[in-house]
């Protein structure tokens, strides 16, 4: 594992852990000589990470969309600023470049790259390791959805456990540089059919 992708807001959100948990895993990305992926934001967590990497010594690779730096949302100081045309094309550079994801709190855009990246590897796309850091029980909704989706028959236990969790993340990161994501099937009831 050397480069990890990390989803967060565009928004420091409510909460001072919040910003402190963006500042940590920054810092902490770079004391591990791990390189930093993120959608190049200047606002937010966003922007919060990637200095906090930089500060550290860091690399920080930034992926953004035309339309977004027309709105001097990009971070000019990262040490490699990457544009690309449409979203879709920073999602897919994001997940080329990376190899592991990280969800810190955020809102839509985080919760539907994770959730992308989860799917992907669910349908084996690929390998890599997901991991969300649940900061002050920010996610303990969102996990309880995934848990209530097992019982109910859409997701199997094994694709439920692809997603690591912690609240400390240099467990997280442990953890996902352990991680070697089984292949599976991704239907339930294939055989019944």
């Amino acid at each position: 594992m050397r480069t990890v992708c990390v989803y967060c807001g565009s928004s420091v959100g409510s909460r001072d852990e919040y910003t402190q948990a963006a500042r940590d895993l920054g810092r902490l990305l770079a004391s591990r000589g791990l390189r930093t992926v993120y959608g190049a934001g200047n606002i937010g967590l966003m922007g919060v990470l990637a200095d906090a990497a930089l500060e550290a010594g860091g690399e920080v690779i930034g992926v953004i969309p035309e339309a977004l730096v027309e709105r001097e949302l990009a971070h000019n100081g990262v040490t490699d600023l990457r544009i690309v045309h449409s979203m879709h094309e920073r999602k897919a550079l994001m997940a080329d470049l990376s190899d592991a994801f990280i969800a810190l709190p955020g809102g839509f855009g985080t919760f539907e790259e994770l959730c992308e990246m989860l799917t992907w590897l669910q349908l084996g796309i690929h390998q890599k390791p997901c991991g969300l850091l649940n900061v002050a029980g920010y996610y303990d909704p969102l996990i309880t959805m995934f848990d209530h989706a097992t019982e109910e028959r859409f997701l199997r236990p094994q694709h439920r456990n692809l997603l690591q969790v912690e609240t400390d993340p240099a467990r997280l990161l442990d953890r996902l540089a352990a991680t070697h994501p089984p292949e599976t099937h991704k239907w339930l009831d294939r055989d019944e059919r």
